[in-house]
């Protein structure tokens, strides 16, 4: 995975106005907090506004890069040798995006998910290797509680929570 050159592109879409703000999710994004782990692609969260009315896709954003020599491989693109995945959602996605740490890479800005952002969407996706990414957050003592508690109860993922540390944590 060629992390650096892929943040290069994405800061020269972002200046030319392909895309607006970003932030790196997913195990990519985990990685600044945590060990890093295998992953096969870089989650690549955007914000999309549509106009009054008009559908918006992610068509734009592969034409830019089709038209700079990358190709795509199903639901991502590859650029410079590494999947990338454009994703949009929710609210809880959006406010992560505007939320997200700007951190330097090799020389290079990206932004990144806060990790009670990156806990929350775990919590909401509610796969296994998402419960799993969680304990870990918790045994690395990243987590800013009272922030976590405040996004969780925002975007209404306070049962979830519980249920999870009854599971897992004893009830904590």
């Amino acid at each position: 995975m060629k992390l650096k050159k892929v943040i290069t592109v994405l800061n020269e879409m972002q200046s030319n106005g392909v895309i607006g703000r970003y932030a790196l999710g997913g195990a990519v994004g985990a990685t600044f907090y945590l060990e890093p782990v295998r992953t096969l692609d870089i989650d690549v969260f955007i914000t999309i506004h549509a106009e009054a009315g008009n559908l918006v896709g992610l068509e734009s954003i592969y034409e830019y890069l089709r038209q700079r020599g990358y190709s795509t491989e199903g639901q991502y693109v590859v650029i410079e040798r590494s999947l990338v995945q454009f994703l949009s959602a929710g609210p809880l996605e959006e406010e992560a995006v505007a939320q997200a740490n700007e951190v330097d890479l090799e020389g290079e800005l990206t932004f990144i998910f806060s990790a009670e952002h990156l806990v929350a969407i775990a919590l909401k996706t509610d796969r296994p290797k998402d419960k799993v990414r969680i304990l870990q957050f918790i045994e690395a003592d990243v987590l800013n509680q009272k922030r976590l508690d405040d996004i969780l109860r925002k975007h209404n993922l306070t049962e979830q929570w519980q249920d999870f540390q009854n599971r897992f944590l004893g009830g904590k």
